[in-house]
């Protein structure tokens, strides 16, 4: 193969519908492989460090989830007009996230040999995840299948050269990447550890906490047993990871159990539906929300019954009732936390609003000048928050900083961020938004409507909505499913 071309010597198409990565893209077995890689990632220093500083994991696992899924789909697509636009997209968020780590080591997410390690995880789990199964790949399936994945290194880079060309050449620079140079960073320590035992319910259950701390309870420390079990050894034994008795055991039955899926017809399981559906609130305009509706209502059945037979402690509320659209307010503690600390740090700093950002960006697809545009505007609000929050002048404001002042946060920056929004919802410059530009960002992107009283939303009313969101602190807005939500 040569490096960045889309077919093999035998003409099978490395992207697309025929592609060995759209063949498991469904596949249930990539819910513990996508685990156990990005443990891998995690664990190497550089990236580990870029996580813990700026990804939203922690805070926000399902929506980082979806724009994942959303995104490789892209990388793998047909069209190369598709697969070109996605990798500028990436570069320049992963342009924007350079710094150093605990220890002062520098960290750059434009790294080439970094990059490519997150390629190889990938590759190497997709692997793993079919031995685990049951169903090891035979050598031609593993040789186009790296070629993809080669071929997606060079969609990101221009080539793929970090990677070796030979598949023999591969496995001994894995090998030698994990002794090496992996590490027990804290990123890998909070996947394994924190993320499951304090991991936020997606929407679907956002208002059935029992139910969900219950489900919790059993489901993550399995997660975590499996993923440990699944990783390499010579990893496993360097970072000093526990192995719980009987674990390799789960773990194979684990997969297994996934891997009988195949049997199932064929669509019968489909991820990005899934993770949409679980993405979907009670009371969003999805043609699906009466179905989600009414399943959410079962459950909060289920949740109030197993409060009455097994309480969870103290800590597990009763399962709140929904308030009723445009009534409370978040106080300001809540809107903190589920807003503007993105990266779950329990600190506002400038990766916090840059998340914003790129999720505002990724959500509506952006165009690199309304991006830009969106960052800049973002990076002035930041400078208005620190000069008014920040008061000991560490570079980043606390929680207490922040109720404390209690705050107007609807200054001129802000009020730039509404609208470049605005203007890259109104596609046609008209100065309102018309009922298909409507749809496309609060049907599509929001997965919510907003009342209008003509069919059209002029500017000020756009803005006025955006501002009464971000600094009104005003729940049940069109805005809570992107910028709140788990």
């Amino acid at each position: 193969m040569t490096t960045g071309t889309t077919t093999t010597t035998d003409e099978t198409p490395l992207f697309g519908p025929e592609s060995q990565f759209r063949a498991f893209f469904d596949d249930p077995r990539w819910a513990p492989a996508m685990i156990r890689a990005t443990v891998l990632e995690a664990a190497h220093p550089q990236i580990g460090a870029a996580l813990a500083d700026n990804s939203t994991f922690v805070a926000h696992p399902w929506r980082r989830l979806r724009n994942t899924f959303l995104s490789m789909r892209r990388m793998f697509d047909a069209d190369p007009a598709v697969r070109e636009r996605e990798a500028a997209r990436l570069n320049r968020l992963h342009a924007r996230m350079s710094g150093s780590d605990s220890r002062g080591r520098a960290y750059d997410a434009m790294d080439r040999a970094t990059r490519a390690w997150v390629v190889a995880t990938l590759f190497e789990s997709a692997v793993t995840m079919c031995r685990l199964s049951g169903q090891p790949l035979d050598q031609d399936t593993m040789e186009r299948m790296y070629a993809e994945y080669r071929a997606f290194l060079a969609a990101l880079d221009g080539d793929a050269g970090e990677l070796p060309e030979d598949l023999n050449d591969f496995w001994r620079y894995f090998d030698r990447v994990v002794e090496e140079e992996l590490e027990n960073t804290e990123a890998a320590r909070v996947i394994l550890y924190r993320l499951f035992d304090h991991l936020p319910a997606p929407a679907l259950l956002g208002g059935a906490p029992t139910l969900w701390a219950a489900g919790r309870a059993v489901v993550g420390p399995l997660l975590g047993a499996i993923t440990v079990a699944s990783l390499p050894e010579a990893y496993r034994r360097k970072a000093g990871l526990p192995e719980m008795p009987g674990a390799p055991t789960l773990m194979q039955g684990a997969y297994l159990a996934a891997g009988l899926t195949r049997f199932l017809p064929t669509g019968w399981f489909d991820a990005e539906t899934i993770i949409e559906i679980l993405s979907l609130s009670p009371d969003s305009d999805d043609p699906r929300a009466r179905t989600v509706t009414a399943l959410h209502a079962r459950m909060k059945q289920a949740s109030a019954l197993l409060r009455l037979l097994t309480p969870l402690g103290a800590d597990t509320a009763p399962d709140p009732a929904p308030a009723p659209s445009g009534q409370g307010r978040r106080s300001a503690e809540e809107f903190f936390r589920e807003v503007l600390d993105q990266t779950g740090d329990g600190h506002l700093d400038w990766p916090d609003l840059a998340a914003l950002a790129r999720e505002l960006a990724t959500r509506l697809d952006l165009d690199e000048p309304e991006e830009t545009r969106l960052y800049d505007a973002f990076a002035a609000w930041w400078r208005e928050l620190q000069a008014a929050l920040d008061t000991d002048g560490d570079g980043r404001v606390s929680a207490e900083e922040y109720a404390a002042a209690v705050p107007s946060l609807a200054g001129p920056a802000l009020i730039r961020v509404a609208e470049v929004l605005f203007d890259a919802t109104d596609k046609d410059g008209s100065g309102t938004i018309d009922a298909e530009e409507y749809r496309a960002l609060f049907r599509t992107a929001f997965h919510r409507d907003l009342t209008t009283t003509d069919g059209t939303y002029g500017r000020s009313a756009f803005v006025g909505d955006f501002l009464a969101f971000m600094s009104g602190r005003r729940p049940n807005t069109p805005y809570d499913p992107l910028l709140a939500d788990a």
